[in-house]
């Protein structure tokens, strides 16, 4: 054993120590005779499972792609490069559980970096963890408490609905003076989620909610729900927990209408500034800015600027970008495999170092939540999501 080992390259070989003696022989023999035929390592796989077809889904999609360059180009895991499959599960719960599926269903496949939306993620997370080969699942940008409970299998990067109707809540109130609200709401686990903490943060804070309206993104108008809260003495300000393509489309019909209330939003809504005049002054809670301080997300700005021709990363690429990176430091740490993997990832924070990414220091609870990450709070600014001065 011995013999053979030392046989082995060191870039399939745990520094300081061999591998394990539960793994077969055959792996390490075929593995040697690779290397010395100067066949290429092969590819540790990682899953990536978003709406890459929707506007929503770009940001995530660019920004695991570079950072599997970037891990690639410094030389892998131990020599071996990091390979995405990835899979567009259009933000639908029933095309998610199929590919998650087919991802735990595959064992070249050692951790997913998804699901985009909460929906999607809290309908494959018994995928991920309930089979006999359960898969580390990080999600970028699935906000919903709900996720808290999903099981030992399924992490986040980024802060609650908790966290993001509680914060818009307290500006609504403490920065715009707001004591009237209007809240239109996306009809699915995220729209609710933000919903509800919005206004009882809001009730508590002495303002009270006018209208509280759900919807789907299909609805053919808002206007009946908007002029509904024009009768009833108009609002200070309009929350919106949804996605970008409903809240151009309230925004278009508060234009129409001749309303001009105050607008905020959740992270959902992100991308808002591209729809022009309208979202000029939309203020949007979100786990990430581009404008973050810090020498490590300037560097990220500046390779995905680089890599993408100038376009801007969202929070949702941002978070992919961190969930890949720390996926790469764990595969470094324990090796390519999944149970040691979920357990590497439980303990950061805790019985590893946090780390340190463009969105902030993860740090992951018994939950796999981030509770000691924070939002802030943008405004669009000349087609551009920017940090509100003084907070």
């Amino acid at each position: 054993m011995a013999n053979l080992a030392s046989r082995v390259p060191l870039a399939i070989r745990r520094p300081g120590r061999l591998l394990s003696a539960s793994r077969s022989l055959i792996p390490l023999v075929v593995a040697a005779s690779l290397f010395a035929c100067g066949a290429e390592p092969a590819p540790i796989r990682l899953g990536l499972a978003g709406p890459f077809e929707q506007s929503r889904g770009e940001s995530m999609r660019l920004a695991a792609e570079l950072a599997v360059r970037e891990i690639n180009d410094a030389g892998g895991i131990d020599g071996r490069p990091l390979e995405l499959v990835v899979r567009d599960d259009g933000a639908d719960a029933e095309r998610a559980v199929p590919i998650a599926r087919e991802f735990v269903d595959d064992p070249t496949v050692i951790a997913v970096v998804g699901h985009l939306t909460s929906g999607t993620t809290l309908a494959a997370a018994s995928t991920y963890g309930g089979q006999t080969t359960p898969l580390p699942v990080i999600s970028p940008s699935a906000s919903s408490p709900q996720l808290t409970d999903a099981g030992p299998w399924v992490f986040r990067v980024c802060p609650t609905d908790l966290v993001h109707g509680a914060r818009l809540a307290a500006f609504a109130v403490d920065r715009l003076r707001a004591r009237r609200a209007a809240v239109l709401y996306i009809n699915d686990p995220y729209g609710r989620g933000v919903r509800a903490v919005f206004a009882n943060a809001f009730a508590e804070r002495g303002g009270r909610i006018v209208t509280d309206d759900p919807y789907l993104d299909d609805l053919p108008s808002f206007a009946p729900y908007l002029e509904r809260m024009r009768r009833l003495g108009g609002t200070d300000v309009v929350m919106l927990a949804g996605t970008r393509v409903g809240a151009e489309r309230v925004l278009a019909t508060l234009d129409s209408l001749g309303l001009a209330p105050a607008v905020v939003g959740g992270d959902g809504i992100a991308g808002i500034e591209a729809a022009g005049r309208v979202a000029e002054g939309v203020y949007v809670s979100t786990a990430y800015l581009p404008d973050r301080p810090g020498e490590r997300n300037v560097a990220f700005l500046r390779a995905y600027r680089a890599a993408t021709g100038d376009r801007v990363p969202d929070h949702r690429g941002a978070g992919a970008y961190d969930a890949i990176h720390l996926l790469a430091r764990g595969l470094a740490a324990v090796g390519p495999d999944r149970a040691r993997l979920r357990d590497w990832l439980a303990g950061v924070g805790t019985t590893t170092p946090a780390f340190d990414g463009v969105t902030g220091r993860i740090a992951f609870d018994t939950n796999g939540d981030v509770p000691d990450k924070d939002v802030v709070i943008g405004v669009v600014r000349g087609r551009r999501l920017v940090m509100v001065e003084g907070l």
